[in-house]
């Protein structure tokens, strides 16, 4: 498959034979989902807690004697039926991650690659170097390349300081590298946009064994 390389500006500069193999429809999608659910759940900080009736702070004397008061038997302060006392049951800090094997990450970046190239939206562009760190520049490759509307995603070769900081207070455009690329940034935005170097970067990495 071939893709269309394109400058800054928008004009024409050849194409790209991608070097790795398409996924076939019906291959990869089990792979995509367990990737993104796992990548989703990482997300999570996992520090929610409660205190049960033991860790809530407080004497350990009977709150009234057992008889004669025509109330009902009470033994603690940390009760879970009184306001106040300890949670039944309730969360405590965790870990959400979730273990995905090297083969299914790197099938489920292929698959969500593949039915993006086929889509058609993916841009390619032989390189973005900004001389400043402005945003109207960036904006200005942005309106260049015809992406004034929905979300994209910038894949560029290496993290670079011009560039992230024209881009970081553009609405719905989002920031990586070739390296750090993963299946969720692949299927978030509406487009992507590969420098030649950062597309060349992830044709490495799924080709490799």
């Amino acid at each position: 498959m071939k893709i269309s390389i394109k400058d800054i500006s928008g004009k024409s500069q050849g194409e790209h034979e991608v070097k790795f193999a398409l996924v076939e429809d019906g291959r990869g999608t089990q792979a995509v989902h367990d990737t993104v659910v796992a990548y989703q759940a990482a997300q999570r900080m996992g520090t929610a807690c409660t205190k049960t009736a033991g860790d809530v702070a407080g004497s350990n004397k009977k709150p009234w004697k057992q008889k004669g008061t025509g109330r009902a038997r009470a033994g603690s302060f940390a009760s879970p039926l009184w306001r106040g006392g300890g949670v039944v049951f309730g969360p405590k800090p965790r870990d959400f991650t979730k273990k995905i094997n090297d083969k299914t990450r790197q099938l489920a970046l292929r698959k969500a690659l593949s039915e993006r190239l086929k889509a058609g939206d993916v841009v390619v562009i032989n390189d973005l170097k900004l001389s400043t760190g402005k945003t109207k520049d960036f904006v200005g490759v942005l309106s260049a390349l015809d992406l004034t509307t929905g979300t994209a995603l910038i894949v560029a070769q290496d993290a670079d300081k011009n560039l992230t900081q024209a881009s970081r207070n553009v609405a719905n455009v989002f920031l990586t590298t070739g390296d750090s690329l993963n299946t969720y940034d692949v299927l978030r935005s509406d487009k992507l946009v590969f420098t030649k170097g950062a597309f060349e970067k992830v044709e490495a990495r799924l080709n490799k064994e």
